[in-house]
C-alpha cells in the first residue's frame, strides 16, 4: 500500500501518491548509490548562552550532559545531551566572531542543523556531491567527542543544515 499525501487545507483533496520504498521524484538517477544513513545522531540547537541553556534543560526536563567541549576550529562550545534513545545538541558560539554569532542574529535560540550517523564521512560527502548536493565543508572537518563532520546544504531546503557524522 502507497503512502498518500493530502493538501490539510482542503477537504481530503488528494495530492501525490507515493508507493513505499518508490523514490521520491522521477529523476531519481539508478546509476548513483545512495548513502546509507545508520540513524539520527543528534539535532542541534544554537543558543546564545550555553550554561544557560543548560541550566534551562536540567531544570526543565532533568537531563544531563553526557559530553560538553570547544570545537576550537568552529568556533564553538557544545554539549551533547541524551533524551531517552537520542540525542539533543546545544551548541554556543565560544566568542564574538564565531559563525553563529550571525546565525544567531539577536534570537536567544533556533534549530541549526539535524546530524546523521555514517560509516564513512568521505565517501558520504563524494555521494552528496554526485547528487548535485552543496558541500558547506571542502573535507570532513573534527567534531565534538572524536567525531569526523561535514555541513551539507540540501537542494531546496534553506534554512535547516544538515550534518554528517562518523564516529
Amino acid at each position: 500500500m502507497g503512502l498518500q499525501a493530502k493538501n490539510p487545507y482542503d477537504d481530503g483533496e488528494l495530492i501525490g501518491d507515493v508507493e513505499s520504498g518508490d523514490p521520491l521524484d522521477d529523476d531519481f538517477d539508478d546509476d548513483v548509490e545512495p548513502i546509507e544513513l545508520r540513524d539520527v545522531h543528534h539535532v542541534a540547537i544554537a543558543v546564545a548562552d550555553l550554561d544557560e541553556a543548560l541550566a534551562d534543560y536540567r531544570d526543565a526536563f532533568g537531563v544531563t550532559v553526557d559530553h560538553r567541549e570547544t570545537i576550537a576550529e568552529e568556533d564553538v562550545e557544545v554539549a551533547l545531551l541524551s533524551v531517552g534513545g537520542s540525542r539533543l545538541q546545544l551548541m554556543a558560539p565560544a566568542d564574538d566572531d564565531s559563525w553563529l554569532v550571525e546565525f544567531l542574529d539577536g534570537q536567544a535560540s533556533g534549530l541549526n542543523h539535524v546530524g546523521f550517523s555514517v560509516d564513512d564521512c568521505a565517501a558520504a560527502m563524494a555521494a552528496l556531491e554526485s547528487r548535485g548536493y552543496e558541500m558547506v565543508d571542502d573535507e570532513p572537518k573534527p567534531g565534538p567527542n572524536g567525531t569526523l563532520t561535514a555541513y551539507v546544504h540540501p537542494p531546496d531546503q534553506p534554512g535547516t543544515l544538515l550534518q554528517l557524522v562518523q564516529g
